[in-house]
């Protein structure tokens, strides 16, 4: 486009014309950029993305921390720390204590802070709540890089000792856990075994192991017992929020055995000792036990003509056999002193134990010896002698057992045992009066009742 030329300037030439040209192109860019700013549009700058935001301009501006994130590694903590930051990241440990475990024993096992131990063993009092512990029974630990920072210990349905870490060092502290005690009372009639019946009338072990100890002094559980023997028991059982825990003492019990009935009652004198007495008072307790073993399978009976199973020949058996696996544990039937302690004979491992008013028993066949029996020891009845075995004559496991009365035999199914002794006089009429009412349990119809413990 050609620049127009005013009129009346003659003889303009055509650089002169450039000049004006380039000059008025000036003019008018500067009249642009000299108008008032807000009346001109300016270009927009592009917004920066939200991840150029540095983490110190957020902490300016007040936004709240990250979460911490738990390491994989667990860190030991430092001096000073609290038990609650120190337990994050801790690990729990259900530990099923094996035979021979101790405490010593488990730390190593898993690596713990001996030091720790050391220190839990000088707490007062709680050295002998953890020095002994027993094959089954559960321990919870909690620690974190070996490091202990709590214990749990369940010493009985009741009671629950817990010991956690604080800043101080270790606290200790035995939890009570409420128990409710239902009184209930049983029948039951016996067709194959006592804890068949037991259970089936809605009991359990514990009631029919405790049946045949009340009455174990009259009772031979292993030999006497006959289908259609009947029982009432009446217990108590603890339950803890509601649920079963275990069936409690037996306090009041009825058996009939071939026709006759014993019966027994709990009773606790005034100075806190609890026993076992008939209702006119006498103590069941007698000065032998019916049978030296627990229930088991009776392999043989007194018989004066029995045949002898490895000498083939007719020989007196004078004594009872009780069969039962290898190792099980054989009682002194009466308090007193072991006259021999070794091998006799056909006996095999025997040992022979002297009671008052020349009466003398005999265990035979035994695997070994319990630790300490030697001839002059003294013992008291349930004593633990020996174990079964299968030694000098015989074709299986199984305890020979006599009773002889100034050296003559006698079967020790029928022997007519001392009487038992009568309770304390002081405490008779009390219990003449407390007994009362436990008795007429075995009488009224079936029922239970709730009290607090």
């Amino acid at each position: 486009m050609a620049l127009r030329l005013r009129p009346g300037i003659p003889g303009l030439t055509s650089s002169k014309a450039l000049l004006l040209q380039v000059g008025a192109c000036a003019l008018v860019a500067w009249a642009w950029f000299s108008r008032d700013p807000d009346t001109v549009r300016q270009p927009q700058a592009a917004e920066e993305p939200a991840a150029s935001v540095t983490a110190a301009a957020v902490d300016t501006a007040g936004a709240p921390p990250a979460p911490e994130i738990e390491s994989s590694e667990p860190v030991r903590p430092e001096a000073g720390e609290t038990a609650h930051n120190a337990l994050m990241g801790a690990s729990t440990i259900e530990v099923i204590v094996r035979r021979n475990d101790t405490l010593d024993r488990i730390f190593r096992r898993l690596e713990l802070n001996l030091a720790d131990l050391a220190s839990l063993r000088a707490l007062p009092e709680l050295k002998t709540r953890l020095d002994r512990l027993y094959p089954g029974e559960s321990l919870r630990l909690v620690h974190r890089d070996g490091m202990l920072f709590g214990l749990e210990r369940r010493l009985s349905p009741s009671e629950t000792l817990k010991v956690v870490r604080e800043e101080s060092g270790f606290f200790a502290d035995v939890l009570e856990n409420p128990l409710e005690v239902r009184v209930r009372t049983i029948r039951g009639v016996i067709e194959s075994s006592l804890f068949e019946a037991v259970i089936a009338a809605g009991a359990h072990d514990q009631t029919a192991m405790a049946l045949a100890e009340i009455f174990g002094w009259d009772i031979d559980f292993v030999l006497d017992i006959r289908p259609g023997d009947s029982f009432v028991v009446t217990y108590e059982e603890l339950l803890q929020d509601g649920e079963y825990v275990k069936d409690g003492p037996v306090l009041a019990a009825s058996f009939v055995n071939q026709g006759r009935e014993y019966r027994a009652v709990r009773y606790t004198d005034p100075s806190g000792v609890s026993g076992y007495y008939t209702p006119e008072g006498l103590s069941v307790r007698k000065a032998f036990l019916r049978a030296p073993l627990e229930f088991t399978r009776v392999s043989s009976r007194f018989n004066l003509k029995r045949r002898h199973p490895v000498l083939n020949r007719i020989r007196a058996h004078k004594g009872v056999d009780y069969a039962a696996p290898t190792g099980t544990p054989i009682r002194a039937a009466g308090d007193g002193r072991i006259s021999f302690a070794g091998t006799r004979g056909g006996y095999g491992n025997a040992i022979i134990i002297e009671h008052a008013n020349g009466i003398t028993t005999l265990y035979a066949h035994m695997s070994r010896f319990a630790k300490g029996m030697r001839p002059g020891r003294r013992v008291t009845q349930g004593t633990v002698i020996g174990y079964v075995g299968q030694s000098g004559l015989a074709t299986g496991p199984h305890l020979h057992y006599e009773y002889r009365v100034n050296g003559v035999h006698k079967n020790p199914q029928t022997v007519e045992l001392p009487d038992a002794s009568p309770i304390d006089p002081r405490w008779r009429e009390d219990f003449l009066a407390r007994s009362a009412e436990v008795l007429s349990t075995l009488e009224a119809p079936l029922a239970f009742a709730l009290v607090a413990r």
